[in-house]
C-alpha cells in the first residue's frame, strides 16, 4: 500500500515539476498563456509571426507532446482554456485534437470548475467529449496561471494508465495476497488489483470510515486504509480471512505441535510445585477476606523464604501497623469528638430553656394573650423534640412536630393560612428519619406561600404501598418555573452540585433518605407556577428503635 501511494505521489510530483518548468521558461509560459487566452487560430498566427521574427517554433503545444514521450504511463494530456472554453487533447499515439466546449453547448466547463481533488477519475463529460472510454485511467489536475497577473487561465489534465500501478506490486517478487484499491474522494475506483470494480463507485466505500480492523465486504476480510489528504485519494488494502487462514496452515500445525509439547512439559514437571503454591496462595486469600470482614487479629503463618513467604510477613506487618494506627489515631479522634460533644452539651441546659418558655407562656395566659401562649407552647415542644438525640422517630411523632410547626404560622397568619395532616393510624408506629418533613414544610412557608392571599393551604398525607411508605406534601403556593424545577431535579440526582439556598433543605432530606435506605428511595418534586408544588417522600417500612440504623 505504501509503495502504491508513493508511486501516485511521484506521478503528481512529476506533473507539478513539468508545470513549474513552464513558469521558469518565459517564452514557453507566454506561448501557453497566449494560447489559453485567445482562439487557436490566433495562436497559430502568433506562432507564425514569432517564427518570421526568428524566435523559433518549438514552444507551447510541442511541450505537451514531449511530456507524453517522456512518460509511457500517460494516455492523454488535456489543456483546457478557462476563458475561451476549448479543450486541446494529445494522446500517446501523437494524435492531437481541438474541441470547442462552450458552456452553452457543453457541460465540460462546469465539470472542470467543479473538479475536486488533485487525483481523481476522468470526468464523464470530458470522456464523452474526447471519446475516451477506457475505464482503467486516472487523472491528475494542475491549474495554469498567468505569470504576470497570477490569474488562473486554464487547467492541465493528465490521464495515466491505472495498469501501470500494477508494476509497483510486482517489485516484491511474490504474489500479493488480497487486493489493493486506490479510491478518489468520491469513492470512484482509480486502481483495483483484483480488476473487479473499475468504472464505478466502490460499493463498500461508506463502510471504510467506520471499519476498525475487520468487517464483512464481499467476504469477511481485514481492511487497512492509507489516506493522502493533500492529493485527495486513499489506498485501501483488503485481505480476506480465508486467504490468511490458508497461508498459515503449515505454521499453525507446527505451532500446535510445539505448543502441545510445551503444555505437556509444563503439566508434568511443575505440577507438584504449582499445587503447593496454590494451597499457600488460597490460604493468603482466605486471610485477606477475614481482614475485609473486620478481623484485624488474624495472621498468616508461613516460614518459607520465597515470594509467598515474603508477602505473608509483609501482610502481617501491615496489619500490625494498621492496628496501631487505629488505636493511636482513630480511637483518639473518637475520644476527642466525645469530649467536644460533652462540653457542648454542658453549655446548654435544656431544662432552663423549657422552664423559661413555660414562665413566658404562663405570663401570656395571665395577660389574656392566648395565641401567644399557644405559639410558645408549640415552640417549646418543637425545641424539646429537636434537641432529643434520636436518629429516627415514629411517623406519628414526625407528623405531630409538623403540626406544631404549622400551628405557629397558622396563628401568625390568622385566617390566611390552613393545613391538613392525614395518615392511617396503623402507620403511626412505623419509623422514619427525624426532621424529614419539617425542612420541606419550611420551604413552603419561606419561599412558596402567597402572603397576599387568603386561601393558603398545605396538606400532608401518608399512605402505605406494599413495603413502602409514601408521604405527599402538597400546597397551592406560587410554585416554581419549569427551568428552576429541572435544575432542582438535576441537583437531587447530584447534590454535591446543589447551590440554591432555597432548596438546600430538600437536597438534605433526599440525601439522608438515600444514604439510610438506599438509592431507590428519596424525594420527588412536581410544580407549576401559580398552581402549587407537590413533594413526595419514599422510604421503606421499619419498626422498633433506631438502634439498628
Amino acid at each position: 500500500m505504501d509503495r502504491v501511494s508513493r508511486y501516485v505521489e511521484k506521478k503528481n510530483e512529476s506533473i507539478q515539476m513539468k508545470v513549474q518548468s513552464i513558469y521558469r521558461d518565459q517564452q514557453l509560459s507566454e506561448n501557453l498563456t497566449f494560447l489559453l487566452k485567445t482562439s487557436y487560430q490566433e495562436y497559430v498566427e502568433h506562432r507564425l509571426d514569432r517564427f518570421n521574427e526568428g524566435s523559433g517554433m518549438y514552444k507551447g503545444l510541442d511541450y505537451l507532446k514531449s511530456m507524453i514521450e517522456d512518460d509511457p504511463d500517460i494516455e492523454n494530456i488535456l489543456l483546457f482554456s478557462t476563458e475561451k472554453q476549448f479543450l486541446y487533447v494529445n494522446s500517446q499515439r501523437n494524435l492531437s485534437k481541438l474541441f470547442e466546449t462552450n458552456e452553452a453547448h457543453s457541460y465540460v466547463p462546469d465539470a472542470m470548475a467543479l473538479q475536486s481533488g488533485i487525483v481523481s477519475v476522468p470526468n464523464n463529460w470530458v470522456r464523452k467529449t474526447i471519446d475516451q472510454w477506457n475505464e482503467k485511467l486516472y487523472s491528475m489536475r494542475s491549474n495554469i496561471n498567468d505569470v504576470g497577473t497570477l490569474k488562473t487561465v486554464g487547467q492541465l489534465l493528465v490521464f495515466f494508465r491505472s495498469e501501470a500501478i500494477e508494476s509497483v506490486l510486482s517489485e516484491s517478487g511474490s504474489r500479493i495476497k488480497g487486493s489493493i484499491l486506490v479510491l478518489s474522494p468520491e469513492g470512484y475506483v482509480i486502481f483495483d488489483s483484483s480488476d473487479r470494480y473499475y468504472g464505478r463507485v466502490y460499493p463498500f466505500k461508506d463502510k471504510l470510515n467506520s471499519i476498525k480492523g475487520a468487517d464483512m465486504l464481499d467476504e469477511s476480510s481485514y481492511i487497512s486504509t492509507l489516506s493522502a489528504n493533500n492529493l485527495g485519494y486513499s489506498v485501501v488494502g483488503i485481505l480476506p480471512k480465508e486467504e490468511i487462514a490458508a497461508s498459515y496452515q503449515p505454521a499453525k500445525r507446527l505451532i500446535i505441535l510445539i505448543s502441545g509439547a510445551c503444555i505437556l512439559t509444563a503439566i508434568v514437571v511443575p505440577s507438584l510445585f504449582v499445587l503447593n503454591f496454590a494451597k499457600r496462595t488460597n490460604r493468603l486469600i482466605r486471610t485477606m477476606r477475614r481482614v475485609e470482614t473486620g478481623d484485624m487479629t488474624v495472621r498468616i503463618h508461613d516460614t518459607k523464604e520465597d515470594e509467598i513467604g515474603q508477602i505473608s510477613r509483609g501482610f502481617n506487618q501491615m496489619l500490625a501497623e494498621l492496628t496501631r494506627h487505629i488505636d493511636r489515631v482513630y480511637k483518639a479522634e473518637i475520644k476527642q469528638k466525645h469530649t467536644e460533644l460533652t462540653a457542648l452539651q454542658a453549655r446548654i441546659n435544656p431544662h432552663f430553656l423549657y422552664n423559661t418558655l413555660e414562665v413566658i407562656r404562663m405570663r401570656a395566659i395571665s395577660q389574656g394573650v392566648t395565641d401567644v401562649s399557644e405559639m410558645i407552647y408549640s415552640l417549646a415542644v418543637l425545641f424539646k423534640s429537636f434537641v432529643h438525640q434520636q436518629t429516627v422517630v415514629s411517623l406519628r411523632e414526625e407528623m405531630d412536630n409538623c403540626a406544631r410547626y404549622l400551628e405557629l404560622f397558622r396563628i401568625r397568619y390568622k385566617d390566611k393560612f390552613s393545613y391538613r395532616i392525614d395518615y392511617d393510624p396503623e402507620l403511626s408506629d412505623w419509623k422514619m428519619i427525624k426532621m424529614s418533613l419539617q425542612p420541606i414544610v419550611e420551604n413552603y412557608i419561606v419561599h412558596g406561600m402567597r402572603t397576599d392571599g387568603q386561601d393558603n393551604e398545605i396538606a400532608i398525607r401518608a399512605v402505605g404501598e406494599e413495603n413502602i411508605i409514601r408521604v405527599t406534601i402538597q400546597d397551592n403556593g406560587i410554585g416554581v418555573t419549569s427551568e428552576k424545577l429541572e435544575r432542582i431535579r438535576r441537583n437531587l440526582e447530584r447534590p454535591e452540585n446543589a447551590s440554591e439556598e432555597s432548596s438546600l433543605g430538600l437536597y438534605s432530606v433526599n440525601e439522608r433518605l438515600k444514604l439510610m435506605y438506599g438509592k431507590e428511595y428519596g424525594v420527588e418534586i412536581w410544580s407549576e407556577p401559580a398552581v402549587g408544588t407537590t413533594v413526595i417522600l419514599w422510604f421503606p417500612y421499619s419498626q422498633g428503635s433506631d438502634s439498628h440504623v
